[in-house]
């Protein structure tokens, strides 16, 4: 599929590849759950591509009970065991285990402020941070902002929550405007932003 407008360059000409840029990565998010696909979805990422990971998004739905963190929290030693015959996911026990495990402390952490949304967009001041970047070259991997929170989850028992995966998290769920500043979802984004 040709692009017409100007956007980001990571998103490779890929048709499901644009589609999560142009509709989803960087518009801010305000709902739990879709916190908690994220954390899941950038934790199985380390060390693999996004591509990798979006193209097993649907797999990753069916395994992790439709993101639901309290059905997750949930599963067992035997669950573990299903999960790691499952093609739809990445076959990492590790990975497997940390997803769980987050599952609990994310429940945690609602119960504390109300909302994972409350928690992470606390950092902040509920204000995103809008970048003003011209290339995916000028794009860091980490910030004092994902360095923060980063060191905040482990504190509270969370595993695979390093500063780049949640750099990452950050950036997908809007927390973080890293459209380059020419890509047509620069400023569209901007207007999801809550007052």
């Amino acid at each position: 599929m040709e692009r017409i407008q100007k956007s980001c360059g990571w998103h490779n000409q890929k048709d499901f590849m644009m589609k999560y840029h142009d509709e989803e990565w960087g518009v801010p998010c305000y709902e739990d759950r879709t916190h908690f696909e994220f954390l899941i979805l950038e934790s199985a990422q380390a060390g693999l591509s996004w591509e990798t990971i979006l193209k097993r998004r649907s797999g990753y739905k069916k395994a992790f009970a439709n993101f639901d963190p309290v059905k997750v929290a949930k599963y067992d030693k035997q669950k573990v065991e299903e999960l790691l015959q499952n093609s739809g996911i990445i076959r990492n026990r590790l990975k497997i285990e940390a997803a769980i495990n987050n599952a609990a402390r994310f429940l945690e952490i609602q119960k504390e402020f109300g909302s994972f949304s409350n928690y992470i967009w606390s950092f902040n001041n509920g204000k995103p941070v809008i970048n003003k970047f011209n290339s995916i070259k000028e794009l860091p991997a980490t910030s004092p902002l994902s360095d923060a929170v980063s060191k905040d989850l482990k504190n509270r028992g969370f595993k695979f929550v390093g500063s780049t995966i949640i750099y990452a998290h950050l950036q997908a769920t809007g927390l973080v405007n890293d459209h380059e500043m020419n890509c047509f979802r620069y400023n569209e984004v901007q207007k999801f932003y809550k007052e």
